[in-house]
């Protein structure tokens, strides 16, 4: 037993141990469990800050004090965080178990495990430990200021049904299948599909093909048999997906194939079988499509109308991109910017941190006219219905058809803006700030006076050669495949 207790605490003395948790969590390839060991990292870290900058000092310092006193109380003989190795145990574990339940109920054993050995000696020790178990799950709870945990229940809420063609075995389904979308996919995601749906037609993208040319092909297919388009990928992918379904006017299902699968998610379509189920069905529901078209606006008006004759034929020739998910302009539009420069040679995650950086050190704010309004502006999020949380970090919806955008600017006119924006993200506290402004509207007309003209749609950026955009909807635009049995389980 003292062998066992030894080993024990040798190992969660050094926090590379939760490092490996939680690489090992993010390795299980499940969402879930990515997201829990971020927060239980993120959990760790925060106890870390505590021990070596507030927790070690403080004690030092009072040592004078603890020798005049040690006559009369007994005192601790470790100027640490009391019984440190516990706090990033219980910070690892609360937090593993704030996101996913289920891998908490795994790694609680070690936690506990440790927090009983510590308490063996003595009631000192126990006193401790009770210190540090309160100290880690406080720690995992703050987590939470700058990134709330997303309820189980947080899919989209039933929206109106519409019905859909009832497809057994998949027969008159055309499933696009993108496999460089993400993590998610693999070989046996194709396996999966054809065993769920074994009379579905797949085609899977290879680097030569035009996807838009593949989604199209499939979705006149689809309209022949009176069946449906699918798509397997992530959220560009379902984005172009969504866009031919709603050119085609033919249903789409959608199956989770990314990293992080957005739009699946807030849709309800957890997993392959969850959409086989309902396309055997044929349940399915409506949901809106956000849209960003060029605009005539004062400063192209004339060339346009001279080039094509007529304000109504200038109409016709504006472009327009539909989205699922998010618009952006701004600094998030230029991290993705720069991550997509960099991530074919280093690696996603690696580009992202470097691009991070980057923005960081070299980003502008940009002069733009909201809806006639000249502003100064960091970022601009224009979200497909109403997010949540509110402030810097929309994480999820629950409704796809409520015909609003979410909209959230970063102002950078107020006077120390990148110092306030900065000290708000710290704290947790830009929801409240003056620095942030936000509004749901139906319709949203933006100018870019200055700044490139990088936009972010549903994970993907381009290089726009226009400056005048109106951001709306298209409601109820696109029929989804969806489980009905979603609807009983969220009421």
């Amino acid at each position: 037993m003292d062998s066992a207790a030894r080993t024990v605490r040798a190992v969660a003395g050094h926090d590379a141990v939760w490092l490996a948790a939680a690489a090992t969590l993010v390795l299980t390839g499940d969402r879930s469990g990515r997201r829990a060991a971020l927060r239980g990292i993120g959990s760790v870290a925060i106890v870390s800050v505590l021990h070596h900058v507030m927790a070690k000092p403080a004690a030092r310092n009072a040592t004078p004090v603890r020798g005049a006193l040690s006559a009369l109380f007994p005192r601790p003989g470790t100027s640490s965080l009391p019984s440190s190795p516990v706090a990033p145990a219980a910070a690892f574990a609360s937090g593993v178990a704030l996101e996913s339940p289920r891998y908490g109920l795994a790694v609680l054993p070690f936690a506990a495990g440790l927090a009983f050995v510590r308490g063996r000696t003595g009631f000192d020790h126990r006193a401790r430990v009770a210190t540090g178990v309160a100290v880690g799950v406080g720690a995992a709870l703050v987590t939470c200021r700058w990134w709330p945990v997303k309820p189980e229940a947080a899919a989209a809420a039933a929206p109106p049904r519409r019905p859909a063609p009832a497809l057994p075995g998949g027969k008159g389904l055309h499933v696009v299948v993108n496999p460089s979308s993400g993590t998610a996919w693999g070989q046996d995601t194709v396996e999966a599909l054809k065993e769920l749906l074994p009379e579905a037609e797949l085609t899977v993208f290879e680097p030569a093909d035009d996807l838009m040319s593949l989604l199209d092909a499939a979705a006149c297919r689809a309209v022949e048999e009176g069946g449906a388009l699918g798509v397997c990928g992530g959220d560009g992918t379902v984005n172009a997906g969504s866009a031919t379904a709603a050119r085609h006017r033919v249903p789409l299902a959608v199956f989770p194939g990314g990293t992080f699968n957005h739009f699946a998610v807030d849709l309800g379509n957890q997993t392959l079988e969850d959409v086989a189920r309902a396309i055997g069905a044929g349940d399915a529901v409506v949901a809106d499509v956000g849209r960003a078209t060029t605009s005539v606006g004062p400063g192209t008006r004339r060339d346009m109308v001279r080039s094509a004759g007529s304000l109504e034929t200038a109409a016709e020739h504006s472009e327009q991109q539909l989205f699922l998910n998010t618009f952006s302009i701004g600094v998030y539009s230029e991290l993705v910017h720069a991550r997509e420069r960099l991530e074919r040679r280093i690696g996603k995650w690696p580009a992202l941190t470097v691009g991070l950086v980057k923005v960081l050190a070299t980003g502008s704010p940009l002069s733009v006219v909201i809806n006639g309004r000249p502003r100064r502006i960091w970022l601009l999020f224009a979200g497909n219905g109403v997010y949540h949380p509110a402030g810097f970090a929309p994480t999820y919806r629950t409704q796809l058809d409520d015909g609003l955008l979410d909209v959230r600017a970063v102002e950078a006119g107020t006077p120390l803006a990148r110092t306030r924006l900065l000290l708000a993200v710290l704290t947790g506290t830009l929801h409240n700030s003056r620095v942030l402004t936000t509004a749901q509207v139906r319709r949203l007309e933006l100018e870019l006076r200055e700044g490139e003209p990088h936009f972010a749609y549903d994970g993907e950026v381009t290089d726009a050669t226009y400056r005048h955009l109106i951001l709306d909807k298209l409601p109820k635009a696109v029929t989804l495949y969806r489980p009905a049995d979603q609807d009983q389980w969220l009421r």
